[in-house]
């Protein structure tokens, strides 16, 4: 089935050296994959179907719908398969080939930009399979990235049951939404662009990670990136060249500008946050274009579908790396697709670029991880490595609210959700709908316990317009899960009074988690152990940042409209008095939230390192022409949204892979 080294010319000579990206192909049929009948594991999207079919509720959605650019007929009512993005093979091709150069698992963050990379010169051919859709215009719309998480957009993954953590969430269980679409979590994430502090990345390589200090990443950040940013243009710390368009939020309410006038006060700087003076406070850099999203999808796939040499698939489920146990190469994956079953050889690399999650379930699924738990299940073990045993996260206390006498300066759902706004989104770039859900500015500030030397902050603050309340509970308070009784007793009192929140986010987390597998199973999600809070470092720290947070707001700047702090106490913590150490403790065991930025569970690190799963060009350590890209690889907490480090991850990855194969 392989294809014979004369054809494969052909093919090259014919397709992938035509500049006319409409030409039209022949190949013979032995040259496909052949599929086969599904008979073990078949259940492919059954959860995901169910969420699904569940109905989102947004009064923005509603209007945005009877504008005549977006209305939509009775009989084909889903609202996110409007205008969606299609991939399909490039004319010509009739199917998948039996045979690629590279085949890439997932096309997130890391897996687009990797593809685009590895693709171009047309001197290799890709496979970049995804068990996603393409995004629709609906996924375009800042405003509504909270709405996503509740849709067929993302994998809906659950934290394990943590006795004293998400108390107050459904079931008493942590959402982990990650994005499923052709551009991943880009797709349905705030949108927020942090590259972290350069301290992040020099220890990073300090620890044996060669080729990833700060002067060696930096580069590949301002490669992809082409940064429109006002005051910044002649900054040698931004590209302009790139594919990934990087802006400020174009809309910013007044409660922006005093946050920013607060920390002036405090005695914090006005800084660029993506340069390597960046303790400070800011307006957001965000990954968008004139007031609309741009995914990774969007900004390294979109323009190259027609492209001979590479091929996207979405809707494929990748299930399985096919190994060779005795030289412990990598050949192939197996993965479905409309219910067949197809395994496709790769005759340089399998890449996997499936996330933080994916990533390690799959290698475990095809034999490489700890070989106890891989022999607890009966999976023949081909290398024995820590995968899945390291998982840091993020964690962040949305439930701090603010009241203000002030009319008009936070995003109240019912108000801002006009068709004028809808219009002016689509006509200007701007308005309520180009906000990321209130989230408008951002700040790094370094608690008085942290024991750290220098300006290295362990909490990051975003300010914002909107609160739970803004929008009545039908969207944020869902999209991460909140306990309607929880919501009920305390955000229901003030949706008629206008609010806003102030987050933060746990840069430095020392507790880590981990992930298992639940079974054999590919379509059952790992079991997933957060571990949020069993350092005391970590439980200490988020109360300290909850205590600044009330005094940056307790200043003239926010005074002027009347700030004030919500006090209604939660009923899980009602027998601590309000605002001591305690309550503030009880209160973010009780509303416990992700920022979304799972890494380390395929953590990179030298051979010397005994938890590492990739060396430091990415490669599985012990196996051949395999190799992890993505946020999974990253081996410590960072001062960052992992967004941007992981398409900066596959930019470096795809240099890398082009040095080993001579593609340069």
């Amino acid at each position: 089935m392989k294809i014979h080294i004369a054809l494969f010319t052909i093919l090259f000579i014919r397709i992938f050296g035509d500049s006319d990206d409409d030409v039209t192909v022949s190949i013979d049929d032995e040259e496909y994959a052949v599929p086969m009948p599904c008979r073990e594991f078949c259940d492919n999207g059954v959860r995901e179907k169910r969420i699904a079919n569940s109905p989102v509720k947004s009064k923005i959605l509603d209007v945005m719908m009877k504008t005549p650019q977006l209305h939509l007929d009775p009989a084909e009512p889903d609202v996110l398969s409007f205008l969606r993005d299609k991939y399909e093979l490039p004319k010509g091709f009739k199917g998948p080939l039996a045979e690629y150069d590279f085949i890439i698992v997932g096309a997130g963050s890391a897996g687009s930009v990797l593809a685009a990379r590895l693709s171009e010169g047309r001197q290799a051919s890709v496979l970049l399979l995804e068990a996603g859709l393409g995004e629709s215009l609906i996924t375009s719309v800042p405003i509504l990235a909270p709405l996503l998480q509740q849709t067929e957009y993302v994998w809906p993954y659950k934290m394990e049951f943590q006795p004293g953590i998400c108390v107050g969430m459904t079931d008493e269980r942590c959402f982990w939404p990650r994005g499923k679409a052709v551009g991943g979590t880009s797709v349905v994430n705030y949108m927020i662009y942090t590259r972290g502090f350069a301290e992040d990345w020099n220890r990073i390589a300090a620890d044996g990670n060669y080729g990833w200090s700060y002067k060696d990443v930096i580069p590949y950040y301002m490669k992809s990136e082409r940064a429109y940013l006002k005051g910044l243009a002649d900054s040698p710390w931004h590209g302009r060249d790139g594919e990934l368009n990087v802006e400020y939020v174009p809309f910013k309410s007044k409660l922006s500008k005093a946050f920013l006038d607060a920390a002036k006060l405090f005695g914090h700087r006005r800084v660029d946050y993506n340069s390597p003076d960046a303790f400070g406070f800011s307006y957001i850099q965000a990954t968008m274009s004139h007031g609309h999203r741009t995914s990774s999808a969007k900004a390294f796939l979109h323009d190259h579908k027609k492209r001979k040499n590479l091929h996207i698939l979405n809707s494929s489920t990748v299930t399985k790396i096919l190994i060779d146990p005795l030289s412990k190469t990598a050949t192939g994956v197996e993965f479905h697709r409309n219910g067949r079953v197809y395994q496709i050889n790769a005759k340089k690399e399998v890449i996997l670029s499936a996330g933080p999650i994916e990533s390690p379930h799959l290698l475990m699924l095809s034999g490489i991880g700890p070989k106890d738990h891989l022999n607890s299940f009966g999976i023949p073990v081909i290398q024995d490595l820590k995968v899945g045993e390291s998982l840091y996260d993020h964690i962040s206390y949305p439930g701090l609210a603010f009241t203000i006498n002030t009319t008009k300066l936070t995003l109240v759902e019912r108000k801002i959700a006009t068709i004028d706004n809808v219009l002016q989104l689509e006509q200007y770039g701007d308005g309520p709908m180009s906000s990321l859900a209130g989230v408008e500015t951002i700040g790094y500030i370094k608690t008085n316990i942290s024991k750290e030397p220098g300006d290295y902050p362990d909490i990051e603050l975003l300010g914002s317009c909107a609160s739970l309340a803004s929008d009545e509970g039908d969207v944020v308070a869902k999209g991460i899960h909140l306990a309607d009784w929880l919501y009920q007793d305390i955000y229901r009192p003030i949706e008629n009074v206008e609010s806003f929140t102030v987050l933060f986010m746990l840069l430095h987390p020392k507790s880590k988690g981990h992930l298992k597998l639940r079974s054999t199973n590919p379509f059952d999600h790992p079991k997933l152990y957060g571990n949020y809070m069993i350092h005391p470092d970590d439980t200490a720290t988020m109360v300290e940042a909850i205590k600044y947070i009330i005094k940056l707001v307790d200043t003239s700047p926010f005074h002027k409209y009347g700030a004030k702090l919500y006090t209604k106490p939660l009923s899980t913590c009602k027998h601590y008095q309000f605002g001591s150490d305690k309550y503030w403790e009880c209160a973010v065991r009780t509303i416990t939230s992700t920022l979304h930025h799972q890494i380390a569970t395929c953590k990179m690190g030298p051979s010397s390192d005994p938890e590492a799963v990739v060396d430091p060009e990415l490669k599985v350590h012990g196996v051949n022409n395999l190799r992890v890209v993505d946020s999974s690889i990253i081996p410590k907490p960072i001062s960052a949204h992992t967004n941007a480090p992981a398409i900066m991850i596959g930019e470096k990855a795809a240099a890398l892979i082009k040095k080993s194969w001579k593609l340069l």
